[in-house]
């Protein structure tokens, strides 16, 4: 993967729900996995014009393959937060996706991280390449 190239970031804006909430009276760190998948969902209409209905009805998928995700700071219940997410590096392979999650009202970075997803067949379940198509489509999308 090559990460010389600077692509765009997008933001989306959420507010932590009560069912986000753990016994510790803020939000469990398996929801903000939820918050950028969110977050890519609605980005990848949004901002890129490429749906994720559109992979799947093309008969492809994003699974996701390794995930680093640092905890810095809490959420809590009501607390309005924005989930920024761009493509770190893209190849016929993988995906990388960095991203950051912060409160909207200290605008301090709550978690920050990466997912690297794989495309894969839905038919088969396995592994596929990264088409020229995608990569150019996602390419184009560079910081200004």
């Amino acid at each position: 993967m090559t990460a010389t190239t600077q692509y765009a970031t997008f933001e989306t804006e959420y507010r932590v729900r009560p069912d986000d909430i753990d016994m510790y009276r803020h939000v469990h760190n398996s929801k903000y996995f939820d918050y950028v998948l969110a977050a890519r969902y609605d980005q990848m209409e949004r901002c890129y014009g490429m749906s994720m209905e559109k992979f799947l009805a093309d008969g492809y998928g994003w699974l996701v393959r390794s995930v680093f995700v640092d905890y810095k700071r809490p959420l809590i219940l009501g607390d309005y937060f924005v989930v920024t997410t761009g493509i770190e590096s893209i190849d016929d392979k993988i995906c990388r996706v960095k991203f950051n999650i912060k409160n909207k009202v200290t605008n301090k970075i709550c978690c920050d991280g990466w997912f690297d997803f794989v495309m894969i067949t839905l038919a088969d379940g396995k592994a596929s390449k990264i088409s020229e198509e995608v990569i150019e489509h996602y390419t184009s999308f560079k910081k200004a």
